[in-house]
């Protein structure tokens, strides 16, 4: 039984949260000859302010920096 799990800044519809899931269940099933019935997939969503690259969080790297 095939787990995914997925880590997301916070920002999706449910409509795309939806549709990755949906996507991701088709690609094991593809690629791992598994049954859709046995593939879990969990997404999680993060705040953006607590999701960090580079030192900065994603909501500081959507801000231009000041000269």
């Amino acid at each position: 039984m095939p787990f995914v799990q997925i880590h997301l800044a916070r920002g999706r519809t449910a409509q795309q949260l939806h549709a990755l899931a949906e996507a991701v269940t088709e690609a094991a099933e593809t690629t791992l000859q598994a049954p859709a019935a046995a593939v879990r997939v969990v997404i999680t969503e993060h705040e953006p302010s607590h999701w960090f690259v580079g030192g900065r969080s994603l909501t500081e790297r959507q801000t231009p920096r000041q000269p």
